[in-house]
């Protein structure tokens, strides 16, 4: 049950997490395309792959696999879903579970225009999105669209580009230089889709903000919701959080993966204003709010490799402890030259 994780990068409590589930029965391998990446000292073997998107990014997973007879791949990184889902019947046909959903949800989740064309089908509320410049505008002149707002890439990741803005002169300046932070990055590969509507223009909702683990089995069956108030932010990911108990957030949790049909975890952002409760960003993986999941009692590593053996999990491994309130803080480790 040797488990492999692409594009590893600063996910070392992952890393620990399944090597604890695993007890040492099976070894955990960690791919990057930096052997600086501070995950890849965490496991039980480096590997070194290249980007993403390049023409042998999964020859060189499938040639790690077969060294390491690998059972399951798990990927951690926005960019690599869309690739290993594409991919995904190389891997079984090799008897490789990758732990990614199919390519029509990953495309839900990663096109944020989707997005929201999605959660309105389904009657969850979302912030009012606009996926061009002249559309916001005449939204604001009309007064359907209110300050501040969220200018942001629509195939995005972590915190690139967003920029936050309080008048029509920042929206006018911020929209082309998020389209031009979008072409510099790593994003722009992602993009090229349709790089003209590749900025989105969104209410910024102000309130208590949420994230929520939503589980799903290995069939895209619905498992359970883990619910987190989030204190505060960094870089994009959440910084501190308590866990609570919320069944209005429970049930907007239940609607996604049912709706949603997606692989093991859905790290979803919601904000609440006035009562009601907006879902803004869905990312089909582990994402950073879980590792407070974890600390609550929640274990969702064990739950994947029961069901990779095709066993039952315990329930034990979906219920928390509500009022654990968790910071993360910066530590060292040594790193390869």
């Amino acid at each position: 049950m040797n488990i492999l994780f692409s594009c590893a990068g600063r996910r070392n409590y992952l890393i620990r997490f399944f090597r604890e589930a695993l007890k040492g029965s099976a070894k955990v391998v960690a791919a990057d395309m930096s052997l600086q990446a501070p995950a890849m000292v965490e496991a039980d073997a480096a590997e070194l792959v290249p980007e993403v998107y390049a023409d042998d990014y999964i020859d060189r997973l499938l040639e790690i696999c077969r060294k390491h007879d690998i059972k399951a791949v798990i990927p951690l990184n926005d960019l690599d879903l869309p690739v290993l889902s594409a991919a995904r019947s190389r891997f079984l046909e090799r008897g490789i579970v990758p732990i990614v959903s199919e390519p029509g949800v990953i495309d839900i989740c990663f096109d944020k225009w989707k997005t929201v064309q999605f959660l309105r089908k389904i009657r969850l509320q979302t912030p009012k999105t606009y996926k061009s410049l002249d559309t916001a505008l005449n939204a604001v002149e009309i007064s359907e669209l209110v300050f501040p707002l969220v200018v942001k890439p629509r195939w995005g990741s972590g915190s690139i580009g967003v920029e936050f803005v309080e008048d029509r002169k920042e929206l006018e300046l911020a929209y082309p230089l998020t389209l031009s932070k979008i072409q510099r990055s790593i994003l722009n590969r992602a993009s090229r889709e349709d790089m003209e509507h590749a900025v989105l223009i969104q209410e910024k909702i102000n309130g208590p903000e949420f994230g929520l683990d939503v589980v799903n089995d290995l069939s895209g069956q619905y498992v359970a919701t883990i619910t987190k108030q989030k204190l505060a932010m960094r870089a994009g990911e959440t910084d501190k959080a308590v866990t609570v108990s919320n069944a209005e957030l429970t049930n907007i949790g239940q609607t996604l993966g049912t709706a949603l049909q997606h692989i093991a975890n859905l790290d979803c952002d919601v904000f609440e204003k006035d009562g009601a409760y907006y879902v803004l960003e869905l990312n089909p993986r582990f994402g950073g709010g879980y590792p407070f999941s974890q600390m609550a009692g929640a274990n969702i590593p064990a739950a994947i490799l029961c069901w990779l053996q095709q066993n039952q999990p315990d329930e034990q491994f979906f219920h928390f402890a509500v009022g654990r309130a968790f910071s993360k803080c910066d530590t060292l480790i040594e790193i390869p030259q």
